[in-house]
């Protein structure tokens, strides 16, 4: 294997480790949490859930060059959903959704392969959008961490490694 594959394959170690633990920070959700807005101008706690668990999902369509009309589909197809167990399965099978397309990719796809997000101006290679998704699903399972503290629930940092 060479190591730019390594490296893929770390990546979606990493990439499982924020949904595995993802799910485990959504179960938690209480009823009385459904409510909950830190400030005006922030998510609410089920618009941020409900976009984490697409987050594996909506940034592949966007790295296969999808629209901002298919784009808007993809994030809007939670936006009833209030059960946290179907919204934890629903994270699981936008990431097993992920992990098949970036395991199809030859090397040299994954390499070189460039492609253009359609609300920016220059395109990047596969293996760039990897690591943006990678970045883009902890930032908010970070974010939901965080809104899980402010409503109570006793949390350790070490969950989100285990």
């Amino acid at each position: 294997m060479t190591e730019a594959l390594q490296i893929r394959d770390h990546l979606l170690t990493e990439l499982e480790t924020g949904v595995r633990t993802g799910e485990a920070l959504i179960r938690l959700i209480r009823p009385e949490d459904w409510n909950y807005r830190p400030q005006d101008d922030m998510r609410s706690l089920p618009e941020l859930v409900r976009h984490f668990a697409l987050v594996p999902r909506s940034d592949l369509k966007i790295m296969q060059e999808g629209n901002a009309e298919e784009v808007g589909a993809v994030e809007s197809s939670l936006d009833n959903e209030s059960d946290p167990e179907r919204l934890a399965a629903a994270l699981r099978e936008s990431f097993e959704q992920y992990k098949a397309y970036i395991t199809s990719l030859s090397l040299e796809d994954l390499m070189t392969r460039s492609t253009k997000a359609f609300y920016a101006e220059s395109g990047h290679t596969q293996i760039q959008w990897q690591i943006e998704t990678l970045t883009h699903l902890f930032h908010h399972r970070s974010q939901l961490y965080n809104y899980l503290k402010q409503q109570g629930h006793e949390l350790h940092f070490s969950m989100l490694y285990m």
